[in-house]
């Protein structure tokens, strides 16, 4: 067969076939030029999930009469005009063939004023790109673009449709997500003449706050830590949920580069790695993210869609996101700026009260004078309860809520009881908390690791006498191996035999750990995933399993003293509001929960 051209229509619908999946890949590209446009509001009409009508007005600048024919024809644009231009777009549209594919698979209708001109002026279009025939209209300033009976002319692809309530949600979906991006922009979403969506335009942190209520919902405002990060010229801004907030699916995350909705795959790694720590095991984080760097370092055109984008210098783009993220996630403390005076005021007068003195966590921990070697958590807890004479403990322990009333009230309160041997009880002022004493010590308790092994300086406390571990041959020959991994961890292990171990020293801060079972679970950890991983996840996840061994246990009976100090302990520590393994470690009841308990002022 002889090569020929292709009618201009028949060009459109093939391009139609990348830029027009379903109704909502429609009001995607005419909102993005209401956006361009310079609206401040936008209305989105639909009727029958999109199949039967899309029309979207704006207030925006408007189109020129003379322009309009170009406007609905294939690669014409007033976005660009050299390949310097394409390399630093800045707009949401910039291709100029959204509305030619749109009209020759839609019947298509463009009104549009400018503040200069008299009146409006309509055409009519059919992807042919011809006998346009402009005609005057009263429309206010501004642009609306109607798309009417979408694929009447091409069958094949209106079947592959789904009901008009799936084809709704997706617009609807869409419109949520656009007006997360602009919170400057109202938007109001009618289905089938009735209102679905009515955003006003939000300029202060308050309404702004209320939109994201709106759309993602109450919780998620409250849950959500708010983080403003900026650094080698990229900024990162926006709100992220507490780990303990998450959700099954990765519904509920929404990332902007420069105020484009993307999905990449960099961006999705940097933030699961931020959240490996502290995310429970099969949830997905949520966040409304907002990455603004400099137009030339990020290729928006690498996708037909406009879905993805391609960094220029992803590693840097990767590591930025990753340090804002894992920094914000580790502030989070159980303390604002008001009481931390509150707290040192609490803990200068713990130190004048007590000889010798005792330093509650977050200042640094200090050994005994009787030992060379830096304490435990459970040993500065019991070193605490032990600078009182046992016939004094339960006498300190009947004057703890009276002393109390008369303190500084630091954010986690004073403890008043063990409850069932595993959880405290904490009075504080806003009303109650309570503490997963095993979970919170574990947390403590890693991150205490962690920088430690970071700073290459994990003390080891040797054992007074050496303790022999029978393994298999392959955790004989892994530990054999591995033997200076094992040693930067804390443990001084040797092999003794085809199927012994013998360990002579361990992490000081773990002394009073099983370390038999220790040992085993770290080598069925290394024999598992194995060790070709990066050492920073390996290490860390080693860490988490040290840490667990090394924590109070639950059922055992904490004193009051002993509660104290994890609780100031927890104050100090970052990541503390959940386990290593993603679970919450304290809950508060406020004393607005605890009259709703009782009904008091009903």
């Amino acid at each position: 067969m002889r090569i020929h051209a292709l009618p201009t229509q028949l060009i459109n619908q093939i391009a139609a076939g990348e830029v027009v999946e379903r109704p909502a890949s429609v009001v995607k590209e005419l909102v993005e030029n209401c956006f361009d446009a310079g609206a401040k509001q936008i209305h989105i009409d639909i009727e029958q999930g999109g199949c039967r009508l899309i029309r979207v007005r704006d207030d925006g600048c408007g189109i020129f009469k003379d322009d309009l024919p170009l406007a609905l024809s294939r690669h014409a644009t007033s976005k660009i005009a050299s390949l310097k231009d394409l390399e630093q777009v800045g707009s949401m549209g910039f291709r100029g063939e959204a509305l030619p594919s749109i009209s020759s698979v839609a019947r298509l209708n463009l009104i549009s004023r400018t503040e200069q001109a008299e009146c409006a002026w309509k055409v009519a279009a059919d992807g042919t790109e011809k006998d346009f025939d402009p005609q005057p209209d009263p429309h206010p300033y501004g642009t609306t673009v109607e798309v009417r009976d979408l694929f009447y002319n091409t069958p094949a692809r209106r079947k592959f449709l789904k009901s008009e309530k799936t084809e709704f949600s997706h617009i609807e979906n869409l419109i949520k997500k656009m007006a997360l991006s602009r919170f400057d922009i109202g938007f109001l979403l009618t289905h089938n003449q009735r209102e679905i969506l009515n955003c006003k335009p939000a300029v202060t942190e308050a309404e702004k706050e209320k939109r994201i209520a709106g759309i993602c919902g109450s919780a998620f405002i409250e849950n959500a830590v708010r983080i403003d990060y900026a650094s080698s010229g990229l900024q990162l801004a926006g709100w992220v949920g507490r780990p303990t907030f998450s959700r099954s699916q990765q519904d509920m995350q929404f990332f902007y580069v420069n105020g484009r909705l993307i999905k990449d795959r960099l961006v999705a790694h940097a933030v699961k790695q931020a959240y490996q720590d502290v995310m429970y095991h099969g949830r997905h984080p949520v966040f409304v993210l907002y990455l603004t760097l400099d137009p030339k370092l990020v290729d928006v055109n690498a996708h037909p869609a406009k879905l993805e984008v391609r960094f220029r210098e992803g590693r840097l783009v990767h590591d930025f996101l990753f340090s804002a993220l894992h920094r914000s996630l580790a502030e989070q403390r159980p303390q604002s700026q008001a009481s931390v005076s509150k707290v040192a005021a609490f803990e200068a007068l713990e130190q004048e009260e007590r000889k010798p003195s005792f330093h509650y966590a977050g200042s640094a921990p200090t050994a005994p004078r009787q030992s060379s070697l830096p304490m435990t958590v459970e040993e500065e807890i019991k070193a605490y309860a032990s600078l009182y004479p046992q016939d004094e403990i339960k006498e300190k322990e009947q004057r703890a809520v009276a002393e109390n009333e008369e303190r500084p009230i630091p954010p986690l309160g004073f403890a008043v009881a063990h409850v069932h041997n595993i959880y405290i009880l904490s009075e504080t002022r806003n009303g109650v908390i309570l503490v997963d004493a095993h979970a919170a010590h574990e947390r403590v308790t890693y991150e205490r690791l962690k920088k430690q092994y970071h700073q290459g300086n994990v003390p080891a406390q040797p054992l007074l006498l050496p303790l022999k571990i029978p393994v298999s041959m392959a955790e004989a020959d892994l530990a054999e191996r591995e033997g200076n991994f094992f040693l930067s961890l804390g443990f001084e292990l040797s092999r003794s035999g085809p199927e012994t171990l013998i360990l002579r020293s361990t992490p000081a801060i773990l002394a009073k750990a099983d370390m038999d079972g220790l040992i085993r679970d770290i080598l069925a950890d290394l024999i598992a995933n194995g060790m070709s991983r990066r050492v920073l996840e390996k290490s860390n996840e080693i860490l988490a399993t040290m840490a667990c061994h090394g924590s109070v246990r639950a059922r055992r009976k904490l004193t009051i003293d002993e509660m104290n100090a994890l609780l100031r302990e927890m104050e100090q520590t970052e990541r503390i509001g959940q386990c290593n393994h993603g679970r919450p470690t304290w809950v508060e009841l406020s004393h607005a929960d605890l009259d709703k308990f009782f009904m008091r002022g009903q």
